[in-house]
């Protein structure tokens, strides 16, 4: 767990798992050669050897009496055609409630955009049936995501949508908000098109300091370096890529407190400018 504060805003960090592996599985050109040439990426998101380490986890904001869960990781007890994703048993809940957050307390969940690992603690099994998690909450959804994956066929996307987000809106709990909906006025979404048709980012903005939360903008720091490297999974290639690169040189060499969702510990800094390309300091 780690604790940040932005102005008046607290930002909390609760992980779901922590992972080192090939960065080809999420990134097909994060190859161990072309990580290794990225040396400013160990210890934190590398080792040596060229490995990537990267993390799912949950940020909770809270801002203006208001808090909010930005993405709820993969979940428990839910089948996933990805063998280390399927039937998980892990702490999430009994860690978000050390944290500070029981479930009752949580007044928003907020979800960047509609992947399997951004999803799954919407809803938990009870007695064979998925409810909602947060009973409490507002559950903001994007209405450009909702609309797209709500019509899924393949069974790879359908089955979150089946199971930890269609129960939410059926118990009337779903918001659907624009990708510039404003939560509070120290917290608003940035839109962020491209990894899927409607992603958005979260900005953060309290007495003269700020902080934006990536989403699945970028997946790992090394995009900095290389904002034209796609993740497999993205919608619409030539937009995430043009999205990426306008995030970049938006943010870079700014007090900006960049926060990657996917990022492993410590996982929030800065982009700097370096030489023709950027790099993440931490």
């Amino acid at each position: 767990m780690n604790r940040w504060a932005i102005g008046d805003v607290k930002i909390t960090r609760v992980v779901e798992m922590e992972t080192v592996s090939k960065g080809t599985f999420v990134l097909p050109e994060a190859t161990a050669d072309n990580i290794q040439r990225e040396p400013w990426l160990q210890p934190h998101f590398a080792e040596a050897s060229g490995r990537v380490r990267m993390s799912i986890h949950a940020l909770i904001v809270e801002s203006a009496n208001r808090r909010i869960v930005v993405d709820t990781c993969l979940g428990n007890d839910k089948p996933r055609m990805s063998p280390p994703w399927n039937m998980l048993q892990t702490s999430f809940l009994s860690d978000l409630e050390k944290a500070g957050f029981p479930r009752d307390a949580v007044t928003d969940v907020l979800c960047t955009h509609l992947h399997v690992d951004h999803v799954g603690w919407n809803t938990m099994l009870v007695e064979g049936r998925w409810v909602p998690t947060f009973a409490k909450a507002r559950y903001l959804i994007g209405r450009k995501e909702w609309a797209h994956w709500s019509v899924a066929t393949d069974k790879f996307t359908r089955d979150p949508i089946d199971d930890s987000v269609r129960p939410v809106v059926d118990a009337g709990l779903a918001e659907m908000v624009e990708d510039t909906h404003r939560i509070t006025d120290e917290v608003w979404l940035e839109p962020t098109p491209g990894h899927t048709p409607g992603h958005f980012s979260v900005r953060i903005s309290s007495r003269g300091q700020d902080a934006v939360i990536t989403g699945d903008l970028m997946h790992h720091p090394v995009q900095c370096a290389h904002p034209e490297w796609n993740c497999g999974f993205d919608s619409v290639p030539e937009q995430a890529r043009a999205t990426r690169r306008a995030f970049v040189e938006r943010y870079a060499d700014r007090p900006v407190l960049v926060f990657g969702t996917h990022f492993a510990t410590p996982s929030a800094g800065y982009i700097v400018k370096d030489g023709a390309a950027w790099r993440f300091r931490v």
